[in-house]
């Protein structure tokens, strides 16, 4: 960080520059001020400021007492906040998933390591763990699920497509039980899930896609069955 130029400025471009790698991650902690500047071979007051200035743009937020953090996306914000709004009901929250995990799926076949299939393999295995260690723990399974669906759009390899499946798979959690909990549910979900690793396994995107679509369709209708037993006063 020695050379000519605006320090602050080139500190701001390289903490954008982890950012965009996702090395940085919205809710991740910044180290302390002296550290950051001991890291980056500047002085405080410099380190101060660029933190000042990414601060401004809503990049990162200082939290008094606590330390400075990284901000949520103003474009994940904004998804977040569209897709909250209670006049979006269950059907669009779906059909938006199946608009963004087909292709995630598909895009993921062409481009998935052995590590990533590995991963997603060890995802089901701690969901099949998750639900024999306590079936009721609803929100546990949830994470594990949309962890599963969020790996998939990682290996996709297109950032705001995965922001946006994130923020997607956020309100749907939030919003409903895990229809891993209806009666017969998690054994369809096991194989539908596993049919998805296979194909993308096989880098077939064409299958990946199928059998992402099939899925969505299968929990939409899952989800919709029991919202109507809820309805009806059906336990």
């Amino acid at each position: 960080m020695s050379q000519a130029g605006n320090v602050s400025q080139r500190i701001v471009a390289q903490i954008e520059a982890m950012l965009a790698r996702d090395e940085l991650k919205p809710g991740d902690q910044l180290p302390t001020e002296r550290d950051m500047a001991s890291l980056l071979g500047t002085s405080r007051p410099s380190v101060r400021e660029a933190v000042r200035i990414l601060q401004a743009q809503g990049r990162l937020i200082v939290r008094h007492g606590r330390g400075v953090f990284v901000a949520e996306s103003q474009t994940r914000r904004a998804l977040g906040a569209a897709l909250s709004n209670p006049e979006v009901d269950l059907g669009e929250l779906f059909a938006m998933r199946e608009v963004l995990e087909v292709p995630a799926a598909r895009w993921a076949a062409e481009r998935i390591t052995d590590e990533q299939v590995d991963s997603l393999n060890q995802i089901l295995v701690e969901l099949d763990a998750a639900f024999d260690d306590d079936s009721g723990e609803f929100q546990r399974l949830a994470r594990l699920d949309a962890t599963f669906h969020l790996a998939i759009a990682q290996a996709a390899g297109n950032r705001f497509l995965r922001q946006t499946t994130d923020v997607l798979h956020d309100i749907l959690i939030e919003g409903m039980k895990t229809t891993l909990l209806i009666p017969g549910r998690r054994e369809k979900a096991r194989k539908q899930h596993e049919r998805i690793v296979a194909a993308l396994q096989r880098r077939d995107p064409a299958a990946a896609g199928r059998a992402a679509a099939a899925h969505i369709r299968s929990a939409h209708a899952a989800a919709t069955e029991r919202i109507a037993a809820e309805r009806d006063g059906q336990p």
